[in-house]
């Protein structure tokens, strides 16, 4: 019970590392090497793919931290880079919807903001990580309410753009 709590945990925190590297790239590295993910594509409605806040940098800066992060766990290296692939897909998503939906990058959508990055990579990998429904209720939980507070902690630190 024990170790598997001790797992939900470190779960938790790669989802965190994943998510959170490309905010500490932006506010370390600035405008270097942030090409948009989507070459500035539009979509057929006119709007853009993604946006110019999802980049090739923090893609990959992501799949590396978590990779890195899950060693120091006892994961395979694989399976953090998994988890942040999945990881930022969803956030990908996200953002094709918004754009979509005609919200503009960094605006807020409680839930669309926080649920497809994280319950996507605890679907992908459940069965490797050994994690029941139960478990990936509670850490996507986990995950929404730590995004809030942190990103309004980021954002007093002047790490983040915005509160959300």
């Amino acid at each position: 019970m024990q170790d598997h709590v001790l797992v939900l945990v470190q779960v938790l925190i790669l989802l965190g590392i994943a998510n959170g590297t490309p905010i500490f790239a932006k506010w370390l590295l600035g405008q270097h090497f942030d090409a948009a993910l989507d070459g500035g594509l539009k979509f057929s409605d006119g709007r853009p793919l993604f946006g110019a806040s999802k980049t090739v940098r923090g893609l990959v800066l992501a799949i590396g931290c978590t990779a890195f992060a899950a060693t120091l766990f006892g994961f395979e290296w694989i399976t953090g880079a998994g988890l942040a692939a999945a990881s930022m897909l969803g956030d990908l998503l996200s953002s094709f919807t918004k754009r979509r939906l005609g919200l503009r990058a960094h605006s807020q959508a409680f839930g669309l903001d926080q649920v497809p990055e994280s319950l996507l990579p605890l679907l992908l990998l459940q069965q490797h990580l050994g994690l029941g429904g139960g478990d990936i209720a509670i850490i996507v939980a986990a995950f929404i309410v730590l995004e809030l507070l942190l990103s309004r902690l980021l954002f007093k630190l002047h790490v983040r753009d915005r509160p959300y």
